[in-house]
């Protein structure tokens, strides 16, 4: 009894086993593209890093910002190409689909023109440098720190963590907290028995021996500017100074001011005052109980 050889070229030649290898190779390829991508940047980045960097400089934060750039608009690419590809191997004619497209974005046109002013307005961001990866920026209501920039929208992480997604088109206004320098600006409240000429002299003594701390001297650019006496309040005198310090480094200079100013005050006795109320109860009208009783019963 003859047995028939397994036949594998009959089988490799099989038109839906040829799709199949066809669609294999273009996944593997795409994804193959991807990784390469996504490495080849993120070497790029760790390239331009500097681990002993307090603060990058404008040019490495620019250039990590079109990083992210380019890492969206190649997967967008990459995706693009390989669905077309798929596509094609599949046997279904592409240009149709296009023209088909064309129409339904008619169609959609109202719709379509707010892609239009995201990604037009994300190109201006990006171009004009209005803010960048690692800035901490407002826009609008929503403030945090910018983990993510491209032509359709820029993501935030607020203080506490939760991620905010802002379409580029409807940002107005922006206000960059970590541009170029920063400045820690501090309202000292002191009581008005304290002579303002030597609470001023006791800052500046502070600010100055900030500025020699082995860290803090890294992060502050400048002697403390002392502006004066700002206002009169109900109960102290406000005394206001600023510190020009690193970008994005203004709150954690102002934060450590406060805390050694705090501790300063309570050695010298100066007082910074708070809000004092006194609770009055009224002053009841004392009655003999008896006497009223008897008057009462009595009619």
């Amino acid at each position: 009894m003859d047995t028939k050889a397994f036949d594998w070229k009959s089988i490799v030649e099989t038109p839906w086993v040829e799709s199949l290898a066809k669609t294999l190779l273009i996944l593997g390829f795409s994804w193959l593209l991807f990784r390469g991508l996504k490495y080849g940047l993120k070497k790029f980045e760790d390239h331009l890093s500097k681990k002993a960097a307090i603060r990058e400089d404008e040019t490495t934060l620019r250039l990590k910002t079109f990083s992210h750039l380019i890492k969206w608009l190649g997967t967008v690419a990459i995706a693009g190409v390989g669905l077309y590809m798929l596509l094609e191997n599949f046997g279904i004619n592409v240009a149709p689909l296009l023209a088909g497209a064309g129409i339904v974005g008619l169609a959609f046109g109202f719709g379509g023109q707010y892609l239009i002013r995201d990604v037009i307005n994300g190109v201006f961001i990006l171009l004009e440098g209005q803010y960048r990866i690692n800035d901490v920026v407002k826009i609008g209501e929503f403030g945090g720190l910018v983990e993510g920039l491209n032509l359709r929208h820029t993501k935030l992480r607020d203080l506490e963590g939760r991620v905010i997604y802002i379409p580029n088109g409807e940002i107005k206004t922006v206000v960059n907290f970590t541009q170029d320098y920063a400045n820690a600006v501090l309202e000292i409240g002191v009581a008005y028995k304290e002579k303002v000429d030597q609470v001023m002299a006791v800052i500046k003594e502070l600010g100055a021996e900030m500025r020699n701390d082995d860290y803090f001297k890294k992060l502050i650019l400048e002697d403390l500017e002392m502006l004066g006496v700002d206002s009169f309040g109900e109960s102290q005198v406000t005394i206001k100074f600023r510190i020009k310090t690193l970008p994005i480094k203004q709150w954690e200079v102002a934060r450590e001011f406060r805390r050694r100013l705090k501790n300063r005050f309570d050695e010298l006795g100066v007082e910074i005052p708070f809000p004092h109320r006194t609770i009055y109860w009224g002053d009841p009208k004392k009655t003999d109980m008896k006497e009223a009783l008897a008057q009462r019963l009595g009619k």
